[in-house]
């Protein structure tokens, strides 16, 4: 993978780490759509217990490379670019592990739909969004949209997209966009921490948790009722689940180790 645009690092806990690097602007290119695919596909074939996505340079991005559109000639050319950037958010929503974007500064299109398909969305102070596509006419296309509409309401991501404005952290951690917003001074280590915790806790849990959100965000709280019973059923063939109760009752709790197993 390239080092100077993107490395992916894992550690021994079960942590990995994307970070995107490629100032000054984490423009989406074609050579980083391949990289960051290859990422995904790496994570799916090998997961991890948690991931953190980070971003180095003065910003998160500045957008997508404009040379990327003015290449499609035809509609069709342009929706085969689409369907490939789309696919990206997709499946890193489905990946069966917690997921955290960390936006220490502005972050604009392709870069927050990405933090949109992410469980958790941490944001520094000084963080600045928006999805601007309507400056060359365009809508975004890689569900931002929609997943902001899931986040804060219909009116709240047409607003945003309609007036492309960028927006401070603190706005949208009230509109139920941001997860959490954190000091500008030591945020990348923060965000790290948070992420760390999150792999060291009952990880085939967490799984089982965003399978029943996504029966939700499909159907609702009918649909979500449908599945729910199973897939909490299945975690007690899960160590992690025995052995938490077993600690539970013999030392009480909030004293379990848990192995994601």
């Amino acid at each position: 993978m390239a080092a100077q645009l993107l490395r992916l690092e894992r550690d021994a806990a079960g942590l990995a780490v994307l970070t995107v690097a490629a100032p000054p602007l984490n423009l989406y290119t074609g050579e980083l759509q391949d990289l960051l695919e290859a990422a995904v596909e790496d994570l799916e074939e090998r997961p991890a217990r948690a991931l953190l996505i980070r971003y180095e340079g003065k910003v998160v991005s500045g957008g997508v490379d404009v040379a990327l559109f003015a290449a499609r000639k035809t509609p069709a050319q342009a929706k085969a670019l689409f369907d490939r950037m789309l696919d990206l958010p997709e499946r890193v929503a489905a990946l069966p592990f917690p997921t955290v974007f960390a936006a220490h500064g502005l972050c604009l299109t392709w870069a927050f739909e990405v933090a949109l398909a992410c469980d958790v969305v941490l944001a520094a102070q000084r963080a600045r969004f928006g999805l601007v596509e309507k400056v060359i006419g365009l809508t975004p296309t890689m569900g931002g949209t929609q997943r902001l509409a899931a986040r804060a309401g219909v009116g709240r991501a047409k607003e945003l997209v309609m007036t492309g404005e960028r927006y401070d952290a603190a706005t949208l951690e009230r509109w139920g966009v941001v997860n959490r917003v954190l000091p500008d001074e030591g945020f990348d280590d923060a965000a790290l921490e948070f992420t760390l915790a999150l792999a060291a806790g009952p990880t085939v849990a967490h799984a089982a948790t965003k399978r029943v959100l996504a029966h939700f965000e499909s159907g609702g709280v009918a649909e979500a009722n449908e599945h729910v019973a199973a897939i909490a059923a299945e975690l007690f063939d899960t160590e992690d689940l025995r052995g938490a109760v077993r600690s539970f009752l013999t030392d009480g709790p909030g004293k379990a180790t848990f192995s994601g197993r």
